[in-house]
């Protein structure tokens, strides 16, 4: 019998006479872990993590390889000469490597290379690229993904694999650059006839004070509506949100679009023969733009994402015109007062009715196994099944998109008043210091008039006692000379 061999294998032989072959690596592995610092980095950050490994026997491996990878991938689906046909493309944003432990898989292995059992922790450290790079995105045609793969290199048996997903903020669109700070302005206006009769006409003006908006932020936007006619009618504002997804196989390619309303907005009826101003700042509800993915134009070779502002006016019978579209950027950095720049931003998942929010792959749906324990029969005590599957369905990963948190009630009026407070503060601070620099000057100059008269005092008393003593240094001479001196003192 020949004994089967394997490097680095020990087999034993069993009651049956044959060989067994010994367990495999991962049921020496129990616990295999990658660890990052934050779940969303932004690029020309450093990516660092740890990789946490425990095994219970010794194992020898080849090396430990580290992995950081960001790509691209759009998947159509055509029909082409009577046949259905998927075409699919991929592009490669980040492909970077590292060995934390060991060699890697071209470089020649050592003598001994073996993992001793127990806990270990491998670190490791990438330098995202200071580039444009499009966001983490999951559609049902398309996905961009950004994650850090582990590969153990075993030379005898095959290699466990690990992947962590994260979330990537890009592009970089700062909303208070100056080509999104300049306001935009449209206008029409259209008769309306019945035959050779004039009905009247209607008119709409509207201005967008900025074109660069981050998700949460409100919509600024005015419109003067003037209603020359004999029926009512509506402002209507919506932005779509267009995904334009492109295949580059064949001579043309494939290219096809979607497109999804994140904003509607209809104000309230606009009475016949009568003009009305409209400020979505001065409403209750103001128009707030909803957690979407950024825009998205020249990054990506098969995605590009991009919004429009369409403002028109709905007749009675639901027609619409009198259309306008305006461009609208979803910036990546929020607007910021001028005076502060400060802002607060977070991070939320896309909205479930336009693409980014839509679609949550099923490789990142880890649903619970039934092991038949549970209720057997339908009764009182048994949640519905939507409940069921609901509970029982988690997601591994979603991308995280930026959103600037909302401000709590009443924080502008605590804000103004605490900027009163901080200038009655800094007056009359000012006033206190001008007081105290008045009262030094007045005290510097009774001292220097006090000075002056104490050494007036001084002189004069010298001379009372230079004449008092005479040419001998014995009194005045005469009575003359007495009351000369006395006229002198009472001067002094």
């Amino acid at each position: 019998m020949v004994r089967p061999y394997g490097e680095g294998l020990k087999f034993t032989l069993n009651s049956d006479g044959c060989w067994q072959a010994p367990n495999t690596t991962m049921d020496y592995i129990t616990s295999f872990d990658i660890r990052l610092e934050k779940d969303v980095y932004y690029a020309g950050e450093p990516l660092t993590g740890c990789v946490v490994l425990e095994n219970t026997e010794n194992i020898k491996i080849r090396g430990i390889r580290v992995l950081l990878r960001g790509k691209a991938h759009v998947q159509l689906k055509v029909m082409k000469s009577g046949e259905r046909k998927t075409l699919k493309d991929d592009q490669y944003l980040l492909d970077e490597k590292i060995v934390i432990w060991g060699k890697d898989k071209s470089e020649p292995p050592d003598a001994q290379q073996i993992l001793p059992r127990g806990m270990h922790t491998f670190n490791f450290a990438f330098q995202l690229p200071q580039c444009q790079m499009p966001c983490s995105l999951e559609t049902r045609m398309g996905t961009i993904r950004y994650y850090v793969k582990c590969i153990i290199d075993i030379p005898y048996a095959s290699s466990p694999q690990g992947i962590k997903y994260f979330s990537l903020i890009g592009p970089h669109i700062d909303c208070m650059e100056e080509k999104y700070l300049a306001a935009l302005c449209g206008a029409d206006y259209k008769k309306r006839c019945f035959r050779c009769c004039q009905r009247g006409q209607i008119g709409i003006r509207c201005i967008l004070e900025r074109t660069a908006y981050c998700s949460g932020e409100n919509l600024r936007i005015k419109a003067w509506v003037d209603n020359s006619q004999d029926f009512t009618i509506n402002l209507n504002i919506r932005l779509f949100q267009i995904i334009e997804y492109r295949v580059e196989k064949g001579v043309l390619g494939e290219t096809k679009t979607v497109t999804s309303t994140a904003v509607e907005f209809r104000s309230s009826t606009v009475a016949e023969n009568s003009q009305v101003k409209f400020d979505s700042m001065l409403e209750q509800h103001p128009i707030k733009i909803p957690v979407v993915p950024p825009t998205m134009v020249g990054v990506c070779r098969l995605m590009q994402i991009y919004y429009t502002l369409k403002v028109s006016v709905e007749d009675e019978r639901k027609n619409e015109t009198l259309e306008m579209e305006f461009p609208v950027t979803i910036a990546t950095v929020p607007y910021r007062s001028p005076q502060t720049q400060l802002y607060s931003i977070s991070y939320d998942f896309c909205v479930d009715y336009v693409e980014g929010g839509r679609y949550i792959s099923p490789e990142f749906r880890l649903g619970q196994v039934y092991d038949g324990n549970g209720p057997t029969t339908v009764d009182e005590e048994t949640p519905p099944t939507d409940q069921i599957e609901e509970e029982e369905d988690i997601i591994l990963y979603r991308p995280v998109y930026v959103k600037v948190m909302d401000k709590p009630k009443g924080i502008s009026k605590i804000t103004k008043e605490l900027l009163n407070s901080a200038s009655f503060l800094y007056s009359l601070l000012m006033i206190t210091f001008i007081k105290s620099v008045n009262h030094l000057k007045q005290d510097q100059k009774l001292s220097e008039s006090q000075a002056d008269l104490d050494r007036a005092l001084k002189v004069g008393s010298q001379k009372l006692s230079t004449k008092s003593a005479g040419p001998s240094g014995e009194g005045p001479s005469n009575g003359l000379e007495q009351q000369k001196l006395l006229e002198d003192s009472g001067a002094c």
